[in-house]
């Protein structure tokens, strides 16, 4: 049913990112070998070691933090056993940490791109990003959120002698910042009519193709997605829908007027390119998204991760139009022995009695769709409502949509390096729920998904949309 999996993921792994992979410098005259060693806990020969260890990264201070980092470390003794340790603390203070054992080549090099990890850490085998992707939090049901995108994410890298727990000696250390604006993107806070949103705009006079970037149930105005698209030469409006600022405190009823006016603040905007502009939306944000492309003109492209077909959590109402939530029952929430939820079986199934009602009539809308689809997502059915959507655009005679499935890929589809949120609080269900996903799989499943992402609104924001809508 997917129209591309694990094939394209592999491509974009093999050929994309990882020749994009900057390298810290110069490589050295001899030749690198990171084999693993044939005596298992050699000691490390520090006389042969020219230098002090030091830690070399690729931008050398700062990189976006949806682009590769470079890491290596260099001084160390021929083959000498050493752990790498990442931190990265989020604005709340919480940190998140991952760990990877490491034996350096014969001339006490180490490259990550080149040397892969050994087993006890928190991964193994060449994973050049792994002490990236792999960062887990300290605290438990903890997701790392990007609040400010004005502000770097600070990265530590510390290097400890051999493989013990707990380390051995610090040997080096080094600091990285991971942006989120590119020089020169604008940032514009919107407080236009209704609107409660964020613009940003790439450098130049533009105009540029235009995306609406909508997140979940967790509200507020989330950036941080925006600002990167906005790097790629998007006008991006993050745009706020409830529990921000004037916005309803809560997800009981959504006006489909004031998405309306967004849309229209965009195709009117000189800074954004016409006739119609994209919609990037997910999980809520998804089925949202497919509304405002099922009823409002002026949509182009609509992209989707992990969304619902259905309309989900809260009634939708637009002119005399209402649609009311998925049905759902709270029995068929699975609790394990540690409190987490398990909430992949309690929406019931649109296609039956008078759930029905509630399938969004995406055969209304005039414009072409990417569902990004993890197949491991256990919010819920996201692989079946990309499907479902697909017979129905087809028995309309509508065009039939991108999908694109990652095995082992949870429901939060993030930005690449983000790491993988395996469960957190969920505010609608009041109780920390497993999202799924597997972290190797979901990491690079958003390396490719983001690709797609990109490709799709290149390809299709020239295209001719319905017209603007007219504000009510």
């Amino acid at each position: 049913m997917c129209q591309a999996t694990a094939r394209s993921l592999r491509r974009a792994i093999s050929r994309g990112w990882q020749e994009r992979l900057p390298r810290p410098s110069p490589a050295p005259a001899a030749p690198q070998r990171c084999s693993p060693a044939r005596t298992p806990g050699t000691a490390p020969a520090r006389g042969l070691a020219s230098m002090a260890p030091s830690v070399r990264f690729s931008p050398a201070v700062r990189s976006l933090f949806d682009e590769p980092l470079a890491i290596a470390v260099q001084g160390l003794g021929p083959r000498q056993q050493v752990t790498l340790r990442t931190s990265l603390q989020d604005e709340t203070g919480e940190l998140f940490q991952a760990c990877a054992r490491y034996r350096a080549g014969d001339d006490g090099e180490l490259d990550l791109a080149r040397c892969p990890a050994l087993p006890g850490g928190s991964f193994s085998g060449l994973e050049p990003m792994g002490l990236l992707w792999a960062l887990q939090p300290q605290k438990p049901f903890w997701r790392l959120v990007k609040r400010d995108v004005r502000t770097p994410l600070p990265l530590q890298l510390e290097v400890f002698e051999g493989h013990g727990d707990p380390p051995g000696q610090l040997l080096a250390q080094a600091q990285h910042e991971r942006v989120f604006l590119r020089d020169g993107v604008r940032r514009v806070p919107v407080r236009e009519g209704k609107i409660r949103a964020t613009l940003f705009l790439p450098p130049g006079s533009g105009p540029f193709p235009g995306i609406i970037d909508l997140y979940g149930t967790g509200g507020g105005l989330p950036e941080y997605r925006a600002c990167l698209l906005a790097n790629y030469g998007f006008a991006v409006l993050a745009l706020a829908f409830y529990g921000y600022e004037d916005l309803p405190k809560d997800m009981k009823e959504f006006h489909l007027e004031y998405f309306e006016e967004a849309v229209n603040y965009m195709l009117q905007h000189t800074q954004v390119k016409g006739p119609g502009i994209g919609l990037l939306g997910i999980s809520k944000g998804g089925d949202l998204c497919l509304s405002m492309a099922s009823f409002l003109k002026g949509i182009t492209a609509t992209a989707l991760i992990n969304g619902s077909v259905a309309n989900v959590g809260a009634v939708l109402r637009y002119k005399d139009i209402t649609i009311p939530p998925l049905s759902f029952s709270a029995k068929r929430v699975k609790v394990n022995k540690s409190g987490i939820a398990d909430i992949f079986d309690v929406l019931s199934n649109p296609l039956e009695g008078p759930d029905r009602q509630s399938f969004i009539p995406l055969e209304k809308a005039e414009c072409r769709f990417l569902f990004i689809v993890g197949q491991d997502d256990r919010n819920w059915k996201s692989e079946f409502f990309a499907v479902e959507g697909s017979k129905r655009l087809q028995a309309h005679g509508k065009e039939k949509p991108e999908i694109v499935c990652y095995p082992g890929a949870g429901h939060y589809i993030e930005p690449p390096f983000f790491p993988m949120c395996a469960a957190s609080m969920h505010l609608l269900v009041g109780m920390p729920v497993v999202w799924g996903g597997e972290p190797k799989a979901h990491c690079e499943a958003q390396i490719d998904a983001w690709q797609q992402i990109l490709a799709f609104f290149r390809k299709h924001l020239s295209g001719k949309p319905s017209g603007i809508s007219n504000k009510m």
